[in-house]
């Protein structure tokens, strides 16, 4: 299972979302668009990342990509299942995934922008469009939440 993070802002919901990924037993995380790295341009680790992270970038393999399309269409072509996570007219709960669906595929969770969320073009070359059921006021949770909540689920029904 990888991970696709898409123009996340936050260097502590990146930090977040590696240890998660390294709890859940990821193969490796993409960072595209604006989406911070470990390491920032003068090769320096990046403080407030790793704070959070707890040095699970050490563990979890990870590269920076310009074009989320792009890397997109060549899992695809791979035969990778794309799961985007996001509140859509087409999303269907993250509940009711079935397991023989996707059971010997391989799976890419795709993340977006905390406040954006993800682009058309990128919903459109999902393949499932999972959201997280919401019941209070807010009907939102923090991108690094949600990734947790679906992640283990998707790793429950994947193993």
């Amino acid at each position: 299972m990888i991970v696709i993070l898409y123009n996340i802002r936050s260097l502590h919901n990146v930090g977040s979302i590696f240890r998660t990924a390294d709890a859940a037993g990821i193969e490796k995380i993409y960072l595209c668009g604006i989406t911070p790295a470990p390491i920032d341009s003068f090769g320096r680790p990046r403080q407030q990342l790793t704070k959070v992270s707890l040095g699970a970038e050490h563990y979890v393999k990870w590269e920076k990509v310009k074009t989320a399309s792009k890397l997109i269409d060549k899992l695809k072509k791979e035969k990778y299942k794309i799961f985007a996570i996001e509140q859509s007219k087409k999303s269907i709960s993250y509940n009711k995934l079935q397991v023989l669906s996707f059971k010997f595929q391989s799976i890419a969770i795709v993340l977006g922008n905390e406040v954006k969320g993800l682009p058309l073009s990128i919903l459109k070359r999902s393949d499932k469009i999972l959201e997280i059921p919401m019941f209070g006021k807010k009907e939102s949770l923090n991108v690094a939440v949600a990734f947790g909540i679906v992640v283990f689920k998707l790793r429950e029904l994947y193993n």
